[in-house]
């Protein structure tokens, strides 16, 4: 046994590849570093130019771009009296900013690029525009100018030709915003009709909006155009470098995109995209030399605007100008670029900054990690009012505080269901909780009178979802587990209590369950504004934990009598969800007791962690949710009843608690499997890297370009890893007690860091043939267990102990042997 203790560990490590590195080298995890190495962040190469563009490298800082653009010669008008129908046409209203507008068919012929005919049938057709000339007019084709957010792809335009409607020209697929449409032969008509069968969808609906249609085949000079790509999903305010400009006040006009899919004249979302407006950032040169950093706000009352801070891969810079920003700014003239750069304002995560980190003996695992920590680095940032998103979103007591944002792009708002993960995020690798904190205290500030707690501050606060206020409570819990700030506990306490003993038993049932649409709740969304209704597993599961989550800050600030209530109610829950919503016929949890029967990967994921099923119900509904797999993760449904792609789309955001449900369970190999299903796609598709949102049938971006390509929510690969697989948890609030439960599937070692409040606790296992060896540093002052493989032998820091169950012990440094 002596040769055991002393030679068996050394030979163990040497094998798995788990050495020390030499004094003063780099640990090897710092390669996997996503973040830029400063703020001062530059594109890595120009993908593309188009028209006059001279030395494109330019905007890399290697000499200067020149863009030139002739002046477009005039625009055909329609004779005087002339006039214009349609189909259907939108209602006036206030637009996107307040300013009053129409939508009537007459804009389309009003020589205004700034109003358009706006349809009022979303996503129906044929929408038709017919236009009657004041006189004949002689015409070899016509123009269609569409607003930039609503282009007809698919059309007809006919022309009343000798007293007969023929069709004069087709066309389909366009993208394009001006297009000219060429007759197949010159006519002379007094009408014209344009019959639209299909129009892009945008995020503000599918309709026909037309800005003009000229009377005649406009050729403008090509656009002057470059794209320059970032290498990956950044954040911050874009800049750029003129050496200088022709005397005309050029426009430039700025695209932003995280994927080149969605990279075209408008960005996949900007906030102007959003509200109606241009989608792109403009600004108008000056002659003189300046560097330029994108700020939200217009040159002169709602002329030359721009949205300010953007998150992006691609940047799509052109030298161009709308019309309604004339004569501040041309279409035409020279514009010289000696370089593009961007302001990084969220948390930059270089090396010295991660306080916890993790590596493997699987390169993919631990690139997903720190890609996960990049893409939660985006969305940690200031909240501020010129930044955030629109909706009624600023908040005063938000304002200029630390915030985990929703995503870099869009939805730039704290939400306390994405905090759920990306405050875990937070905790495991550079943050002492202050961004999550300020989130969950400033939404229990906002607490309704009747307990209800806002899931963020969109809205005035008032956004109706009926299972946030549980992740509040769940991550209020995970925040004073994490930090030890019992004082957040204390300062919360009473919210904790008004939203679990007043607003929750207001929406229970006779059965002891949840149930969406007591009280009023019919219409409250969820974290997907999912159509549910009635009893549903998630709902209540999520209770269940919220309940012992809860149950935790009652010890925490001395309510031992709160504690064992919401335990005894959380049994009473896990029993009627048991009775109630499993269904034998499929071994696994219902999504709801009403409607169509279907089985849901959040409400199955978050039953078995809150100890709700049997281990042969666990087994089983994983079984279940691993059926659908996908080359992109697991499904979130089983069925199509709910949403029409509920088996296509995946939603790393529930996929994660299945990933903590499997490895719980034994099942480490799949929960691995899984994770380089989903990561691995996210990792290798555009934009790469960076954790999506939610990912769509065949592995498309969910929801098109509105997709958020850089999501918190979506990186809990980081605690799947860190706690899970290399096993290392808080049990008491600020690490005062821990595991270190390893499940390393077929991941040959492991080792990393935790922060704690009173230091690091690393830990560092192997697994090489019958052996399994750990060993873990905590800090003085305290205990944890050690949860290891059973074996023939366990040597706990060289003495023989038991062969199997936890093994108890304090702080400093354990070695764990296991000869199985």
């Amino acid at each position: 046994m002596k040769w055991l203790r002393a030679v068996l560990p050394v030979t163990v490590l040497v094998a798995s590849g788990v050495v020390a590195a030499p004094a003063g080298a780099t640990p090897g995890w710092q390669k996997y570093v996503v973040a830029p190495s400063s703020r001062d962040v530059r594109p890595v190469k120009v993908l593309s130019a188009t028209g006059d563009v001279a030395n494109p490298d330019g905007l890399l800082g290697r000499g200067v771009a020149t863009f030139k653009r002739q002046a477009p010669p005039p625009k055909p008008v329609w004779p005087a009296g002339t006039t214009a129908a349609a189909s259907s046409f939108h209602s006036p209203n206030n637009g996107g900013n307040g300013q009053p507008r129409t939508y009537d068919p007459g804009n389309a012929v009003d020589g205004n690029t700034g109003t358009f005919w706006n349809d009022d049938t979303i996503g129906a057709y044929p929408d038709v525009l017919t236009i009657t000339a004041g006189a004949p007019v002689a015409l070899p084709g016509v123009t269609v100018l569409s607003n930039v957010d609503g282009v007809p792809q698919d059309f007809t335009v006919e022309v009343l030709d000798a007293g007969a409607w023929r069709v004069a020209a087709s066309v389909t697929g366009n993208t394009a915003v001006q297009r000219a449409v060429t007759f197949d032969r010159p006519v002379t008509t007094a009408q014209v009709r344009i019959t639209v069968t299909k129009d892009q969808n945008t995020p503000s609906g599918e309709f026909s909006r037309v800005a003009e249609v000229w009377p005649g085949v406009v050729a403008d000079p090509p656009v002057p155009t470059a794209v320059v790509d970032f290498g990956k999903v950044v954040a911050g305010y874009p800049k750029i470098a003129f050496a200088g400009a022709s005397a005309n006040r050029p426009g430039v006009r700025l695209a932003f995109s995280e994927t080149r899919q969605y990279l075209g004249e408008r960005s996949d979302f900007t906030r102007s995209d959003f509200s109606g407006g241009p989608g792109t950032d403009q600004y108008a040169v000056p002659s003189a030399p300046t560097v330029w950093r994108d700020t939200k706000g217009c040159a002169s009352g709602n002329q030359v605007c721009a949205d300010g801070l953007h998150g992006f891969r691609y940047l799509r810079i052109s030298l161009d100008a709308l019309a309604s920003d004339a004569p501040l700014a041309q279409p035409s003239g020279e514009v010289r670029i000696s370089g593009v750069s961007l302001d990084f304002t969220p948390f930059l995560g270089t090396p010295s900054t991660y306080r916890g980190w993790f590596e493997s003996s699987d390169e993919e695992l631990n690139r997903y990690w720190y890609a996960a920590s990049y893409t939660n680095e985006l969305g940690m940032d200031t909240f501020r009012e010129s930044d955030v998103d629109p909706r009624g979103a600023f908040s005063p007591s938000l304002d200029g505080k630390l915030v985990l944002h929703d995503g870099a792009k869009r939805d730039r708002d704290p939400y306390v269901g994405d905090v759920a993960v990306s405050g875990l995020t937070e905790y495991l690798t550079h943050q002492d909780g202050t961004a999550a904190r300020n989130v969950l205290a400033d939404l229990a500030d906002h607490q309704r009178a009747d307990g209800w707690i806002p899931p963020a501050s969109i809205n005035g606060y008032t956004l109706p979802l009926f299972d946030y206020p549980l992740w509040w409570v769940t991550s209020s819990w995970d925040y004073v587990l994490y930090t030890g700030d019992t004082a957040y506990a204390s300062s919360c306490y009473s919210h904790l209590v008004k939203a679990l003993d007043s607003w929750y038993p207001s929406v229970t049932d006779s059965r002891g369950l949840l149930a969406k649409g007591l009280n009023g709740t019919g219409g409250y969304g969820d974290y997907a504004f999912l159509p549910r209704t009635g009893e549903v597993t998630y709902y209540n599961a999520l209770y269940v934990r919220a309940l012992q989550g809860a149950a935790g800050l009652a010890r925490a600030t001395g309510h031992a009598a709160d504690a064992e209530r919401w335990l005894s109610r959380a049994s009473g829950v896990a029993t009627a969800v048991n009775a109630h919503l499993w269904d034998p016929a499929a071994g696994a949890y219902l999504d709801s007791a009403e409607g169509a029967v279907r089985h849901g990967q959040d409400g199955n994921s978050h039953a078995i962690l809150a100890g709700i099923a049997s281990p042969a119900q666990a087994a089983s509904a994983l079984a279940r949710l691993a059926a659908g797999a996908l080359p992109y993760g697991n499904p979130f449904m089983d069925n199509d009843t709910l949403v029409s792609d509920g088996t296509k789309r995946v939603y790393a955001f529930t996929s994660f608690p299945e990933l903590q449900a499997r490895f719980r369970t034994g099942q480490a190999a799949s929960a691995i499997d899984q994770i380089k299903r989903m990561y691995g796609w996210m990792a290798t598709h555009d934009p790469g890297i960076t954790a999506w949102e939610g990912i769509g049938e065949g592995g498309s971006h969910y929801e098109q370009g509105y997709t958020s390509a850089a999501h918190g929510w979506s990186t809990g690969v980081v605690p799947a890893l860190t706690n899970e697989l290399l096993g290392v948890s808080p049990t008491s609030p600020g690490f005062a007690t821990w595991t270190v439960s390893p499940h390393p599937g077929p991941v040959s070692w492991a080792r990393g860091a935790v922060p704690t409040p009173k230091g690091a606790l690393s830990a560092s296992w192997s697994q090489q043939g019958s052996v399994f060896s750990l060993t873990v540093s905590a800090p003085r002052g305290t205990s944890g267990s050690l949860v290891v493989p059973s074996g023939r032998l366990v040597l706990l820091d060289g003495r023989a102990v038991r062969a199997a169950g936890p093994l108890t012990v304090s702080g400093g440094t354990h070695t764990v042997l296991v000869v199985r």
